[in-house]
């Protein structure tokens, strides 16, 4: 967990589905990142006695190997754990506007579906080689190319 010298956290953690199938693109270093929509539900008693729900979408970046095996064993409606921070990222839009976004920045994820869950091409499992390692994050290098 990252605690800075005046003992502040920045951790996030979700469980929810995905509500579109993962983006893995490379930046021109070719590191691999992958974009997840990321849907978390929320449900109440209102006053009226009815079931209220409400679903809270987040952007989930993931890097590097790791991009690459969610990438490969996960789509739309897969359920997923995500540990990590909250990061703020700006840029210039076309017209020159100065655009923010706010993103869960993936430290680790693990793929809850059983093997049940997933359509065949998901079947097997990754190997050991391939299963997610803990997130290294990009170099200033690797975030000043990214694609988007």
């Amino acid at each position: 967990m990252a605690y800075d010298s005046k003992g502040t956290v920045n951790k996030v953690i979700l469980i929810g589905r995905l509500g579109a199938d993962p983006e893995l693109k490379y930046t021109q270093a070719n590191a691999a990142v992958l974009n997840l929509r990321l849907a978390t539900n929320t449900s109440w008693k209102g006053q009226d006695g009815n079931l209220q729900e409400s679903t809270e979408w987040h952007n989930v970046v993931v890097w590097r190997k790791t991009a690459e095996v969610v990438s490969k064993y996960t789509k739309k409606g897969s359920r997923i754990y995500v540990e990590g921070k909250l990061t703020t990222r700006s840029w210039d839009d076309k017209d020159g506007n100065k655009r923010y976004t706010t993103e869960v920045l993936a430290d680790q994820i693990q793929l809850l579906d059983t093997r049940g869950d997933r359509d065949t091409s998901y079947a097997q499992p990754p190997s050991a080689d391939e299963a997610p390692a803990e997130f290294a994050e990009p170099s200033a290098q690797d975030s000043d190319d990214l694609p988007f």
